[in-house]
């Protein structure tokens, strides 16, 4: 008779990426609830943890990718935002801006690419860039590093 509890190895490992992408949005989503001031969490964090939780060994998911390619996009953003305001050009400038740096020095990281948007739509300065940015994917980074450890998954 057939073990009706083993579970299949690529189901395991999708459900340790999902508990992974849950813990560390959770986590990020508490310290954004615990001070409303302190903004921690942007959508593209989402789609972040696809990246390192889902398919950690993509050069898209790799810690440089992730930090400069969400820096360098939001900074697009702000700089942007400053010399032109908000406007469907402004817009299109910024995300074309992001593309540009992140291809130019090698840091793709396609969910930084909604960095700029936010900057633009949402009026941010430099600080956005700093946080929840920069310290966000820092966050998602160091958490990624050990949660696949822990679960025997070389990251980076």
């Amino acid at each position: 008779m057939k073990n009706i509890f083993k579970i299949n190895p690529i189901i395991k490992l999708n459900i340790l990426a999902s508990i992974g992408a849950f813990a560390c949005i959770f986590c990020l989503a508490y310290l954004n609830s615990y001070d409303p001031s302190i903004v921690w969490l942007i959508p593209p964090f989402g789609a972040t943890m696809v990246l390192v939780m889902a398919v950690h060994e993509s050069p898209l998911a790799q810690p440089k990718n992730i930090i400069f390619g969400h820096v360098l996009s939001a900074l697009s953003g702000v700089i942007i935002f400053a010399l032109m305001g908000s406007s469907p050009l402004s817009l299109g400038i910024a995300v074309g801006l992001a593309v540009f740096v992140m291809a130019s020095f090698n840091i793709i990281h396609p969910p930084a690419g909604a960095n700029p948007i936010i900057a633009i739509l949402g009026g941010k300065g430099i600080a956005f860039v700093v946080m929840p940015v920069a310290i966000g994917a820092i966050f998602i980074v160091i958490f990624a590093m050990f949660y696949n450890r822990i679960i025997g998954r070389n990251y980076p």
